[in-house]
């Protein structure tokens, strides 16, 4: 049987456990005052796209912050269902790399995110496959040809059918 310290020291494991797992799983995450945050979506975009901003003053959030990005410039948040809320668009000259996204709250409160801008070049027309020359319907010479196919299969057929058999005599 187990003693009582035994319970006591796998409940300090778990505890340790669990701060670490958070530790890992929230690398970027800034510690600040309580449950300040903010968030964009998504985190990797290519430059010229827009991004949903998301963010946690942790005072109610019924007053605007600021979001300031070299990525996309200045953003004001707005109360919205119990988080501040906005968007903004990633300039498409904007070269690629990591941006800091820094929330700016009234009441003093701060938070950092990570914003990666990457520039895919993007094709400007479909793969150069080949001429296409069949794409454009059937020339009549492959026309003919097939149909010619179709009726000396048809005739090779009808001959082999009507192949009489020998007969078998008495």
């Amino acid at each position: 049987m187990r003693g009582p310290g035994f319970v006591g020291r796998a409940f300090a494991t778990g505890a340790a456990g669990v701060a670490l797992t958070g530790a890992l799983v929230l690398p970027g995450a800034a510690a600040h005052a309580g449950n300040t945050f903010v968030e964009v979506t998504p985190n990797t975009v290519q430059s010229g796209e827009r991004v949903s901003i998301r963010a946690n003053c942790d005072d109610g959030n019924n007053r605007q912050g600021n979001v300031q990005s070299d990525a996309f410039g200045r953003v004001i948040v707005r109360p919205d269902n119990g988080f501040l809320t906005g968007a903004a668009t990633v300039p498409s000259s904007r070269p690629p790399g990591q941006y800091g996204v820094n929330l700016t709250c009234q009441n003093g409160n701060t938070a950092t995110t990570t914003l990666t801008v990457v520039n895919m070049s993007k094709p400007s027309q479909g793969p150069a496959t080949g001429a296409g020359g069949s794409a454009g319907g059937l020339s009549p010479t492959v026309l003919a040809g097939g149909i010619a196919a179709v009726v000396l299969g048809a005739g090779l057929a009808l001959f082999g059918l009507r192949r009489r058999r020998p007969e078998l005599g008495p």
